[in-house]
């Protein structure tokens, strides 16, 4: 029964050489160049065996790792000056290979981000104009104004009931309550003031349900509110189109 022996494909000799020194577990600054420099032969010789086509650059790495293991194994000369240093012959070689390494884990983290963007959907910009009205439902104020009103109502609020004895509301008024209350006002009268909302002696919680009711009448366009100057009465119509 004939072995099948599948060869793992390297993108060049770095790749190759890097797979190597992984697979050793050793020190890529501290580099067996000797037992490394025999196993890439010897992977070299196995793509022959197998009719691959060797690339010359492999081939150049090969008399790269030759060449530094004969310089390393060779007697080191008698150095004159005992403080110069001894420059090793890796070195070239570890630097490209780090340099390699770094663009490497790049790539593989780029691949990685890409694989999880193309799961991903995107939807276009669409021309927000065409989902804005001609009109607005606020004339001579802003949203900041109707807040800072409904902040002056509260304090008059808090000044009013000044006592040692606090009152536990049960919360039983709903917006869509206070929503269907203030449109009936508007069925009997064209428009009313926005202060003549809080007249009534009225606890604090039912004041901040009464403005997100009114809030609410707004973003669906039911009601108009406008101011004609500054600082006079806010002003809340029937919407009539």
């Amino acid at each position: 029964m004939p072995l099948n022996i599948k060869l793992q494909v390297f993108e060049g000799p770095l790749d190759l050489l890097l797979h190597l020194i992984e697979k050793a577990e050793v020190d890529i600054y501290d580099i067996p160049i000797a037992e490394i420099a025999d196993q890439y032969i010897e992977y070299l010789h196995m793509m022959q065996q197998f009719d691959l086509e060797v690339a010359s650059e492999f081939l150049v790495m090969a008399a790269t790792l030759l060449e530094i293991k004969s310089r390393m194994l060779l007697p080191k000369p008698k150095k004159e000056d005992s403080n110069a240093e001894e420059l090793d012959p890796r070195e070239e070689l570890i630097q490209k290979l780090i340099e390699y390494k770094k663009y490497k884990e790049f790539s593989t983290l780029l691949k990685d981000k890409l694989n999880i963007y193309e799961k991903v959907f995107y939807k276009l910009p669409e021309p927000i104009e065409s989902y804005i009205p001609d009109y607005t439902s606020l004339t001579g104020l802003t949203l900041d104004m109707l807040t800072q009103s409904l902040e002056t109502i509260l304090q008059k609020n808090s000044k009013r009931k000044k006592s040692s004895v606090r009152e536990i509301y049960r919360d039983a008024i709903t917006i869509e309550e206070k929503m269907l209350a203030i449109s009936q006002m508007l069925t009997s009268r064209p428009f009313f003031y926005f202060d003549d909302l809080f007249e009534d002696d009225i606890s604090k919680y039912e004041i901040i349900v009464t403005f997100m009711a009114l809030l609410e009448l707004i973003k669906i366009q039911s009601i108009h509110i406008e101011q004609e100057n500054s600082f006079e009465r806010i002003l809340i119509k029937r919407r009539i189109d």
